[in-house]
Formats: C-alpha cells, sequence, structure tokens
C-alpha cells in the first residue's frame, strides 16, 4: 500500500472524525484526483512539445493527454485543432504517490519556500497549486531541459468547504504559509 494512503487510512479519518463530529469513516473527506495541467505556447516547435509532454510523463508516471485549440484566435495566431497544452489526470495508488512525492521531495526543495498559499481553494473543496518550471522535480535533468514550463496541479477532494479541504491536506503534510 501506497505510504500516504496508509497515513490517510490509519492517522487522517481518525483525526478528521474526532475534529470534525463525523459519524462514519465516509463523510471523511478523500482526495478524488489529481489534475496535472501544462499550458503550452502553440508558437513552440513540436519537437519542443514532444520534450514537454515526456517531461509531464516522467513527472506524474502518466502519459498526457495533448489539448488542442477548440476555436480560432487571430490575435494569438492560434488556428483551431493546434496544440496547446498538456494533461494528466491521475487516481487511485499513482495519485497518492505522486502527491506524497510533491509533498516530501519537490516542495522542501523550493529555495526561499515559507509555504503554499492558503488562498488558492474554489469554494468547493478543491485546491489549485502553480508550479514555475518543471526543474523542481528530481526526475527532470535540468540540463536537458530545452524550454522552462511551468503547470498547476489541481487537488480534487470530496469536501463540502474549502475549511474541510485546508484541513485534510494539511493533515496530508501541505505546507500552507502561516498568516
Amino acid at each position: 500500500m501506497v505510504r500516504l494512503k496508509e497515513k490517510y487510512l490509519k492517522e487522517i479519518v481518525p483525526a478528521m472524525k474526532k475534529s470534525r463530529a463525523y459519524t462514519n469513516d465516509l463523510q471523511v473527506p478523500r482526495l478524488l484526483k489529481v489534475v496535472v495541467n501544462m499550458g503550452i505556447n502553440s508558437s513552440v516547435d513540436k519537437d519542443v512539445f514532444k520534450t514537454l509532454t515526456k517531461d509531464l510523463a516522467t513527472i506524474t508516471g502518466q502519459l498526457p493527454i495533448v489539448r488542442k485549440a477548440r476555436t480560432s484566435i487571430a490575435n494569438f495566431k492560434l488556428r483551431e485543432g493546434m496544440p496547446v497544452g498538456a494533461q494528466v489526470t491521475l487516481r487511485g495508488a499513482r495519485m497518492f504517490e505522486f502527491v506524497d512525492r510533491l509533498l516530501n521531495t519537490v516542495l522542501p526543495r523550493l529555495r526561499d519556500f515559507r509555504g503554499v498559499s492558503t488562498k488558492a481553494f474554489d469554494g468547493r473543496g478543491n485546491y489549485t497549486l502553480g508550479v514555475q518550471e518543471q526543474t523542481i522535480f528530481p526526475e527532470i535533468n535540468a540540463d536537458e531541459v530545452k524550454k522552462p514550463q511551468g503547470m498547476h496541479i489541481s487537488f480534487v477532494t470530496t469536501a463540502k468547504t474549502d475549511d474541510e479541504a485546508r484541513e485534510l491536506l494539511r493533515l496530508m503534510g501541505m505546507p500552507f504559509a502561516s498568516g
């Protein structure tokens, strides 16, 4: 069993049942999925696009879906059907393994890191974290990166409120900034 899932079942569920006065284990919020989205400028070369999608696959352990433009926008030199991004949806064991790596390996390695923002909740118990570039992940060799690219990591939970989701993620080990 994945380390974070074991922690969730043995520590987080009883702690949240006690603090929130839940009567059933199924009332406790849980992590449904993690969506990693990388918006890629359509003007990049095809080989750079392939490299970025390969980096995303290396980071997540799953092949990304290439997202294409739905409509043409002349001001952005964008035509319908051009690739504009890559997305990976993680569930189950891969999701817990990715979140465990993110919280225990990647975020502590950041220079001058004081915690993630507590204001990135959407009002329905979901949290999105922005990352500046893919080189913060230890799987990526910084010397081989052709173009630094940021990404959004969204945590989708079953929590009904932001407060419940904040407590769930804090108990999982999310380093929220104080203040």
